[in-house]
């Protein structure tokens, strides 16, 4: 397919950004440390560290973790949510020349277990919050270290001392746990000082992130992402971001909002990295669900760039305060993660002078491939333009391009897809083409334009607050308890999340509840995992080897779901 959508980019961005301009993503974080040193880098909880401080502390850190025998290209899980020792952490293991490992803070003993086993995960970072969960399945990993972090290490004395204090005995945020042998975040960096650093050779070839994803089916994942994978979506990013900057002036120095979580590739490429290579400051929203908090921490910043979900953009313009924020310095709000709804982008328009600009990406992506242009005032309804770098087919089921203007597969070629699958290789060959394509699952038409609408899906993923959710896995928790003979799980339609979890169950006791079968999922998955509904059936819909229909199933909830309003 030619590339129709170059005609349709804005003014200065160019077809292709330079892939080569760094050999890693540790030679960015360099380069920026010496070029904004004294510059803010990160703010929580109104605490501010500087470039400098990253690279002192993350230099410190890295020392550290070299002193502890891993070996090169060893996995170090990162386990944390939106606080000032991630972007140490994370600095830290690539300067080392270790690997990154992201993981969901929110996740169940099992999930935790899964993950750092298939990753062979060494070491972990996490905050001391979730070392509980840790706990009840380390004994089964290949975990040799762990390290603790609390919310108020960085945050200087005394109120370090009184955020630990009220998190633990005032909020009880802290559940007990037993975990011998774990090292404290600081105690970790005042023993990194004293040791020498070894700076390893990195390549572009060379694996950087493990980013876990369900991929096409329910078992977790890891999309192996390179240090030039990483850089060329990066790069492609800032490319796409820049028409949107320039159209009016800004003053002050750039300014990103992170309310989504920086272990998602979405936010660890649109703010972790992007404010990296620009000079900017992330201003760290640890929990976005507390929305008033959330409007609070806004209303202290003349901000510039936002990404954020359709959830988030809601919840923020149904707020009474979130009208009375600064918004004369705002810029880009970039909707990606799930589909942005007309009268969300209407209304966030109103209230803030500022667009949703919504865009399309995946773990195997490395964030972002498509996005609107960052300079228009429009509300599309697509997911734009293929960025920089990116080549875009539409396949039907045999791998051969659909007519233009007619629905197909998206799949996607460019320097920021993946490597593959970490040690999955058939899983890898079930989502490339022989030509090097990543098949999405996502069915999509490109209009004359360029720009691509996505239309249906044809993996049965559940995209819930824009996390995948996958019936796999979902139902072969459920069918773990002993009342259950068999369950099915589809996506339904959700005013709040997008779509929500249904799950339809054959009983093997009679005796069951959907109270009894909810508990046991609340223990077992992740909260945007769980069933929102529970409906009980004597039977499935089946095809005629014995396969359940689940589209059928999703119909006729959609169905009933539409008359009972």
């Amino acid at each position: 397919m030619d590339r129709i959508w170059l005609k349709s980019y804005p003014a200065g961005v160019p077809a292709d950004v330079d892939v080569n301009q760094y050999p890693s993503v540790v030679a960015l974080f360099e380069e920026s440390f010496a070029k904004y040193r004294n510059d803010k880098a990160y703010v929580f909880m109104d605490k501010a560290i500087t470039f400098g401080d990253i690279d002192r502390l993350s230099r410190d850190f890295a020392a550290y973790l070299q002193g502890l025998g891993l070996k090169r290209g060893d996995r170090v899980a990162a386990m944390m949510p939106n606080v000032l020792q991630y972007p140490v952490t994370v600095a830290a293991i690539m300067r080392a020349g270790f690997i990154v490992v992201n993981v969901n803070p929110l996740y169940t003993p099992r999930e935790l277990e899964h993950q750092l086993n298939d990753s062979g995960a060494k070491a972990i970072i996490l905050l001391e919050n979730f070392a509980a969960t840790l706990q009840q399945v380390i004994k089964n990993t290949s975990i040799r270290h762990v390290i603790l972090a609390s919310v108020g290490d960085m945050l200087g004395f005394p109120k370090g001392a009184i955020a630990n204090l009220v998190l633990r005995k005032v909020k009880k945020a802290v559940p007990s746990f037993s975990l011998p042998g774990a090292v404290r975040f600081n105690a970790a960096l005042a023993a990194g000082k004293s040791k020498a650093f070894e700076k390893p050779s990195i390549k572009p070839d060379d694996v950087a992130v493990l980013q876990y994803t369900g991929g096409t089916t329910g078992v977790s994942k890891g999309a192996v992402l390179l240090h030039g994978t990483i850089i060329a979506n990066l790069l492609a990013s800032e490319a796409w971001t820049l028409p949107g900057l320039k159209r009016k002036p800004i003053s002050g120095q750039l300014t990103f909002i992170c309310a989504l979580p920086l272990y998602h590739v979405f936010a660890f490429i649109t703010c972790g990295l992007l404010a990296m290579r620009t000079g900017g400051v992330n201003v760290l929203i640890p929990n976005p669900r507390d929305i008033p908090a959330t409007v609070k921490e806004l209303a202290k910043y003349k901000f510039h760039v936002m990404p954020g979900v359709n959830t988030l953009f809601n919840a923020l313009a149904n707020n009474p305060d979130f009208a009375k924020v600064d918004f004369s310095q705002f810029r880009i709000a970039n909707g990606g993660a799930m589909s942005v709804q007309e009268p969300v982008a209407r209304k966030w328009l109103a209230i803030t002078g500022c667009p949703i600009i919504e865009g399309y990406g995946l773990s195997e992506t490395s964030s972002g491939i498509a996005c609107n242009p960052t300079d228009s005032d429009a509300f599309t309804g697509t997911i734009g333009l293929p960025l920089p770098n990116v080549e875009i087919r539409l396949l039907d089921d045999d791998g051969n391009d659909v007519p233009h203007g007619q629905p197909g597969e998206i799949a996607i070629k460019g320097p920021q897809v993946m490597a593959g699958y970490w040690q999955r290789p058939d899983e890898t060959d079930k989502v490339m083409t022989p030509d090097g394509f990543f098949k999405s699952g996502d069915v999509g038409v490109m209009d004359d334009k360029g720009f691509v609408t996505i239309v249906d899906r044809k993996k049965d993923m559940i995209l819930v607050s824009g996390f995948n959710v996958y019936p796999n896995e979902v139902e072969a928790v459920a069918v773990q308890h002993p009342g259950v003979l068999e369950a099915a799980v589809v996506g339904v339609p959700d005013k709040n999340s997008g779509e929500a979890v249904m799950m339809f169950v054959v009983k093997k006791d009679q005796a069951l509840t959907r109270e009894e079968l909810a508990a046991f999922c609340v223990k077992n998955l992740t909260g945007y995992k769980k069933p929102k509904y529970i409906e009980f059936r004597d039977d499935l819909p089946r095809t005629n080897v014995g396969k359940i229909l689940r589209r059928e199933l999703r119909d006729q909830a959609v169905k009933e779901m539409a008359v009972s309003r």
